[in-house]
């Protein structure tokens, strides 16, 4: 299955992030990009899913139950 292209704003609201971070992170690229032929950009899914794993971190402990 092709991966799923999304916008500036819908990349922004599944990282908690404003659009603006995301268009300065695309120009620093710091997260890859897809610049379609309208001068639009785009983000693959798939890149920002790594992103957020890639920011996860384990808990210190177990909370108790």
């Amino acid at each position: 299955m092709p991966d799923r292209l999304l916008d500036v704003k819908e990349a922004a609201s599944l990282l908690g992030l404003k659009p603006t971070t995301l268009y300065q992170w695309g120009h620093e690229r710091r997260l890859r990009t897809v610049k379609l032929f309208n001068g639009a950009l785009r983000f693959r899914e798939s890149d920002i899913e790594k992103l957020i794993a890639k920011s996860e971190r384990p808990a210190l402990r177990d909370l108790p139950r």
